[in-house]
């Protein structure tokens, strides 16, 4: 039997972009076969909801509340709900797993972090960094930032996605690195789940915790495209995949070691 996860998910409570409460997904996702979905919020450096003049305990409970009230309708109609969040810089996001409210309550030097500082405590602590649609090209990004040593794993499908090649580039991006690949909704709006147009993944066991599923992507699971639940032909080369913005790699330091794509795919 195999399990199915929305691994990206926002609600109006934590995201400013979004108008769904995260009450009103679990009936559809039920529906549509899934076995849990992941809260997802735009963090501190993101479209995020919450006052960031408030101190950070209020602020971290405030930016909780969207996860627990789905948690809480999660509970009464029987579809898991896991902790995440979604952390910006300057177009670049990240998905976080496996860490929890304690955590960040304990944690506030989080909204200063650089993407080195990020990876480091996340992983340190049990969690894992996953680059969200690294090659979205849209207006509020300036530029595709890679930094291949500072995530665990890829998403190489997400429905916000506009275009399928920006899918097909994240697909081989991770298949050079050799990571795990993570596919998501990146759902804003009930309409998206009402028509149907949910991405997820395939697990073989339950997952009991967002810990536990930080740890399948540490241990280097989920490499395998079948696992992913996609539009068909979605991951399908396309031969004309292009990259329109300034696009730049950076190393473990985030210093920009490439600006040249192609010749980092090529590159022993």
């Amino acid at each position: 039997m195999a399990y199915l996860y929305e691994t990206h998910l926002h609600t109006c409570r934590g995201s400013a972009c979004a108008s769904a409460q995260g009450r009103d997904y679990i009936k559809y996702y039920l529906d549509s076969g899934y076995s849990g979905i992941f809260v997802t919020e735009h963090f501190y450096r993101g479209n995020c909801t919450v006052d960031r003049r408030l101190p950070w305990r209020e602020w971290v409970n405030e930016f909780c509340r969207g996860f627990e009230e789905t948690r809480e309708e999660g509970l009464r109609l029987g579809l898991d709900v896991f902790f995440g969040w979604e952390e910006t810089y300057k177009g670049d996001d990240y998905l976080i797993y496996g860490l929890d409210k304690d955590w960040l309550l304990e944690h506030p030097e989080v909204k200063n972090w650089t993407r080195r500082a990020q990876y480091q405590a996340v992983t340190a602590a049990g969690g894992c960094v996953v680059h969200a649609h690294p090659f979205r090209q849209h207006h509020y990004i300036g530029e595709v930032c890679l930094a291949p040593k500072l995530i665990d794993a890829v998403e190489a499908a997400n429905a916000g996605n506009q275009r399928q090649y920006y899918d097909v580039l994240a697909l081989r991006y991770a298949g050079k690195l050799g990571l795990p690949l993570c596919a998501g909704s990146d759902i804003h709006h009930i309409d998206q789940a009402k028509e149907g147009d949910l991405y997820g993944i395939y697990l073989e066991q339950k997952l009991e915790s967002a810990a536990g599923f930080a740890a399948v992507i540490r241990d280097r699971g989920m490499q395998d495209p079948g696992n992913l639940k996609v539009k068909k032909d979605r991951l399908k080369s396309l031969g004309d995949e292009r990259i329109g913005l300034p696009l730049k790699i950076l190393d473990g330091y985030e210093r920009v070691t490439s600006r040249d794509f192609w010749a980092f795919l090529e590159k022993d």
